[in-house]
């Protein structure tokens, strides 16, 4: 088809606005998917995106679309996911566009998500097309909505009011795509360059690569190369996108589609990467790749040690389909043998953690998530370190920089002073904060991301009602006041209790984990200890005190040098198994620590 009827395009909305809904009716009124063969967010294939009602993975279809008064158009319609853990694969999705659908739910108005995504396709070049979605709700409020839109994202319309349940409104968005999304501009001629904004891993045909090409053509037998990596290969296939890989005999510049070079391991490629011809490269590989690097670490632990070699080899399959999970294998003392697992953040631990439980059916134990530290020591040599047990001696370590984050909070004006309350316990430092509509706030922060993995969210949720929004991104490390905080069980420490916490809360941090631990832990037949120390010092202690076992019921009458006698003897052997004892931690003292939040800071 001729490039100038050819349109790419995104839709970028919050969790929760109706992105796959709309998707689902763009794919109907199409007629890429007949009706008999239609059901409800047909994009979302994997069980936990259509059980939560969000969007994991990005998505590409290719539609045709005749209007009433003019020739057929070509629409790709690049799905990207929602959620702030995967604004990298956004922002790769977005480069592959020219043209943007910003959906915002009628009801709930602009939020931090909208705003991110809008900036992020605004910084792209991308055609924004506002969609005010859910006008079908009695809580609607389409003028509010545009209010909101001409005064937070800039934008004067038009604005399409939709229903994308109902279907209304729908022909009209896809008026607006024909008519103000810029058509692709490449020449098939000049060599080939091809973004890479995906790739899926098919256990048959190997790596699969979503592509939509810049200049040039693809088709097979070319031999190719990987700018970023410089591995070399040859196509074997290359097709179109139609929620089934459909063959093609070449894709030309504008076009989106997928392209199979018999790769077997997914971490050969590169989201963002730029695809080129081996004998004759482009001069102008695509601009803004970066490595995806994780975030938020986590250990995983089988909860019996024998299922080890299952959880390996779950893993291992997870690792193939997933390019930005992270692995390797590592020993606690407290939990045996297990995983070291990095991810892009809070929802894709989430993510694989389930996926784990329900595809390979393995009873896993998560442990509290860490972020990498940059620790400097004495001689200046400075590491980066996933988890707090691989930290140097507390007397070796000379600066400790933690990441900080660029926090967005879209709060009802009622829940300020909560909220604002909740950042600076959380030590962030205010930045700004503007009135989107009197009753709509726009709060700025940054934060440590260590302050907001456990459970900021929650209480973020809580505080507001539900109706507060978030959104972050990644500013960088900075240095903080920070220390490790060893817990002691019986005089051992238990590595996997390890965490590093700010030093003027390592005390009220100390006391709250002793004393849940305290309750957690049964009682044996010795005195156990449970203290917490910040290098060699004890900040709190709680003791579990021995169960006692009554010596002297069949010692009735006599002498009290009997009774003395027994009493003695039960008091020696007592230390003798406190010496020898081995104290079992139930997987519920474990779960208590993921639970522990931050504990405020005293005045």
């Amino acid at each position: 088809m001729d490039i100038s009827r050819i349109r790419n395009f995104s839709i970028i909305a919050h969790i929760d606005h109706g992105k796959s809904t709309l998707a689902d009716r763009l794919l109907e009124d199409t007629g890429t998917v007949p009706r008999r063969e239609m059901r409800a967010q047909i994009l979302d294939g994997m069980e936990l995106e259509r059980e939560r009602g969000i969007t994991i993975k990005a998505k590409a279809v290719r539609m045709l679309w005749t209007p009433p008064d003019g020739p057929q158009y070509l629409l790709n319609l690049i799905d990207t996911p929602g959620h702030v853990d995967f604004t990298y694969e956004v922002s790769r999705a977005l480069a592959a566009c020219e043209g943007a659908l910003l959906l915002v739910d009628a009801s709930q108005g602009v939020e931090a998500q909208t705003l991110a995504n809008a900036l992020l396709a605004q910084e792209a070049g991308l055609r924004l097309i506002p969609v005010i979605n859910k006008i079908d709700l009695p809580s609607a409020d389409p003028e509010g909505v545009k209010k909101q839109l001409r005064e937070a994202v800039g934008l004067e319309g038009p604005f399409y009011p939709t229903s994308a349940k109902e279907g209304r409104g729908v022909l009209e968005v896809l008026q607006a795509i024909v008519e103000q999304v810029p058509p692709p501009r490449g020449n098939p001629q000049e060599p080939l360059a091809a973004l890479v904004f995906d790739s899926v891993y098919d256990a048959f045909r190997g790596v699969i690569v979503y592509v939509r090409i810049l200049d040039g053509f693809l088709r097979p037998g070319m031999d190719v190369r990987f700018m970023a990596t410089g591995a070399s290969y040859t196509v074997e296939e290359v097709g179109h996108l139609k929620l089934k890989y459909v063959r093609a005999e070449r894709l030309s510049a504008g076009e989106v589609g997928y392209v199979v070079c018999g790769l077997k391991d997914i971490h050969s490629v590169k989201v963002g990467d730029t695809l080129t011809e081996e004998y004759r490269p482009t001069s102008r590989p695509h601009p803004g790749y970066r490595e995806m690097k994780p975030f938020v670490f986590a250990g995983f632990y089988p909860m019996a040690q024998g299922d080890y070699e299952n959880l390996k080899k779950a893993i291992e399959k997870l690792h193939l389909q997933d390019a930005a999970f992270f692995y390797q294998a590592e020993n606690s003392v407290a939990l045996g043998f297990g995983f070291r697992c990095g991810f892009l953040g809070l929802l894709h631990l989430d993510i694989i953690s389930e996926r784990l439980r329900r595809e390979f059916n393995v009873d896993l134990l998560v442990t509290a998530p860490t972020v990498i530290y940059r620790v400097t020591d004495q001689t200046g040599v400075q590491k980066e370190l996933d988890s707090p047990a691989k930290f140097p001696p507390h007397g070796d370590i000379l600066e400790i920089q933690e990441p900080y984050v660029l926090a967005t909070v879209v709060v009802p004006s009622d829940y300020v002073g909560p909220v604002m309350q909740l950042c600076q316990d959380r030590r962030g430092n205010f930045l700004d904060m503007r009135y989107m509509t009197p009753t709509r706030v726009v709060l700025k922060y940054e934060m440590p991301l260590s302050e907001i993995i456990i459970d900021f969210f929650d209480q973020l949720k809580s505080l507001s009602k539900g109706y507060a929004s978030f959104d972050y991104e990644h500013i960088g490390f900075r240095p903080g006041d920070l220390e490790r905080l060893d817990v002691l069980i019986n005089n051992e420490i238990v590595d996997a209790f390890s965490m590093v916490v700010p030093k003027a809360a390592a005390y009220y941090r100390g006391r709250d984990i002793t004393e849940r631990l305290r309750e957690l832990i049964p009682r044996q037949m010795f005195e156990i200890p449970i203290q917490a120390a910040v290098g060699g010092r004890i900040v709190a202690r709680e003791t579990i005190r021995s169960m006692r076992k009554d010596v002297l019921s069949k010692c009735y009458g006599g002498d009290i040098t009997r009774k003395r006698k027994l009493l003695e003897k039960q008091k020696e052997g007592k230390k003798r198994m406190r010496q020898f004892g081995q104290v079992e931690i139930p997987q519920e003292a474990f779960l208590a620590v993921l639970r522990l939040g931050e504990t405020k800071t005293e005045e």
